[in-house]
């Protein structure tokens, strides 16, 4: 009995050690390990789950009514209600201020001011928006974006193609910051023209950087640089599509009965519960307004000694309450900028619009990487970036799923639907029409709502409009240790707001 005894314990023993000395996991699929130079190096991660960028909030996707829920004031019926699900992805907790954006000035100027100016000068906001002929509004024209008395406030005077250079910007600088945190690269402050880094550039080969430590290839017990399998670097920083500005503005997740059911009011007017713009609980606050926008005819912000939004303009963009999600302003401080290409939802769309009800986006122009004759990509350009060419319709015509390399107008505006938007002549909507939303300081109550939809010409810009970036979610959709979605419970626990 004891003799068998030591052997359970022995063999128990003997099993522990195997396991414990190194990884040992072997594919399903052919029985070979992972991780081994001895089996051939095939690398298998433990991976974590993608991690959250900077000022970012994950917003779990679901379903929801994607349109009008009340009248339809303007009897212009360009928003049809339908329903739609969106995939998970990252929020901007806010509006990207005006600090955000000089910072972003700074590295242009400092890394492309000698050899390429036109590149700082092409992303300098517009401060004479400010400018009108019957107002004295000229000292926001020097000081709104350039003084620190509104460092905290949204960046306006910017447009639509300003504002996805500033995401790709983003994008470049967090993945940077990410790979010297992890001790792969030396700062580099004197980087210069094309010798900066760039994401793409970094994953194809076409940048090096000062390395550090680059990490443990398996295969020949040396070095290498980080790939995109290893799923370090975060995806793009970009615009989010007006599928995913409206679901994230109605933060419907705050509606949840109960966390055993899909139990859920699926109707708000606001990003908040009520049909008023006022706080509606028995509180020290309640009556209060609760976003910055124009209360009626020559009315910004109330009167002396009791301010009802306490902003006259914009205001910084943490103040108010945020909505179930965590996320400030989404009613009203500035109009925000989508991806979509702006299309009125009339009935000769719908049957369209109805077929694409996961993630609903119109816009794309889809591009593909110039290759050279070895399949690689070409020498990157002197701004330091991946040169991307626009997919021609021949390139796609045995394709099943899509047979248009550059859809946006998609049975609205092609020669399918025999709609044609005659910019000037016949509408005000033309190729270059971007969906705005949210409403702004100058704006009436009705625009708050996260359905109402107008447009700007994507070259354009205002002094009520700005914007926040987003981000796709990869993975599982209720985050890394499934918490995603409660961040509104904690948020809204936490009462920031400019109230004393």
């Amino acid at each position: 009995m004891k003799q068998l005894l030591k052997f359970g314990f022995f063999m128990i023993l003997a099993s522990f050690m195997i396991t414990s000395c190194g990884p040992k996991e072997r594919s399903t699929s052919t029985g070979w390990r992972y991780n081994d130079q001895k089996w051939g190096g095939f690398e298998k991660l433990d991976y974590e789950g993608q991690a959250t960028g900077p000022n970012l909030v994950l917003i779990e996707g679901g379903t929801f009514t994607m349109g009008n829920v009340e009248q339809d004031v303007t009897y212009d019926w360009a928003n049809v209600p339908r329903r739609v699900t969106v995939s998970s992805f990252y929020m901007d907790e806010t509006e990207v201020a005006n600090v955000d954006y000089r910072e972003y000035l700074y590295w242009l100027s400092r890394v492309y001011g000698e050899s390429y100016p036109e590149v700082y000068q092409n992303a300098l906001p517009d401060t004479l928006v400010w400018r009108e002929e019957l107002a004295y509004n000229e000292p926001f024209v020097e000081t709104y974006f350039r003084h620190p008395s509104y460092d905290d406030y949204p960046v306006v005077g910017v447009n639509w193609s300003q504002s996805n250079n500033f995401a790709q910007w983003r994008t470049d600088r967090v993945n940077e910051m990410i790979l010297i945190e992890k001790g792969i690269l030396n700062t580099n402050p004197e980087q210069k023209d094309e010798d900066n880094f760039n994401t793409e550039a970094y994953l194809v080969g076409q940048y090096q950087g000062d390395v550090r430590k680059n990490l443990k290839d398996i295969r020949t017990d040396g070095e290498r640089p980080v790939k995109f399998e290893d799923g370090i670097l975060l995806p793009t920083y970009r615009l989010p599509t007006e599928a995913e500005w409206e679901y994230a503005a109605l933060a419907l997740i705050g509606n949840l009965v109960s966390e055993r059911d899909e139990r859920i009011a699926d109707r708000r007017i606001y990003p908040w519960d009520g049909n008023t713009v006022r706080f509606q609980q028995r509180n020290k606050w309640q009556g209060e307004i609760l976003a910055n926008f124009k209360r009626g005819g020559g009315d910004y912000m109330g009167m002396a000694g009791k301010l009802n939004d306490n902003a006259h303009i914009t205001s910084p963009v943490r103040e108010y309450l945020p909505n179930d999600f965590g996320l400030y302003h989404m009613a009203g401080n500035v109009n925000e900028w989508t991806m979509d290409l702006y299309r009125p939802l009339t009935s000769s769309t719908l049957r369209d619009v109805e077929q694409q009800d996961l993630n609903p986006y119109r816009g794309s122009k889809f591009e593909t990487k110039v290759l050279d004759e070895d399949g690689q990509p070409v020498e990157k350009d002197s701004l330091g970036r991946i040169r991307y060419r626009y997919v021609e319709d021949d390139e796609v015509a045995t394709r099943e799923n899509y047979k248009s390399g550059q859809p946006y107008n998609f049975l609205d505006g092609d020669k399918q639907s025999e709609v044609f938007y005659d910019y000037g002549k016949h509408t005000l909507v033309s190729d270059k029409a971007r969906v705005i939303k949210g409403g702004s300081w100058e704006d009436r109550a009705y625009w708050l709502a996260p359905a109402a939809r107008r447009f700007r010409e994507e070259d354009s810009s205002d002094r009520d409009l700005g914007f926040r970036c987003a981000m796709t979610r990869t993975g599982g959709p209720t985050g890394n240790e499934d918490t995603a979605g409660n961040n509104f419970k904690t948020k809204q626990n936490k009462v920031k707001r400019r109230y004393k």
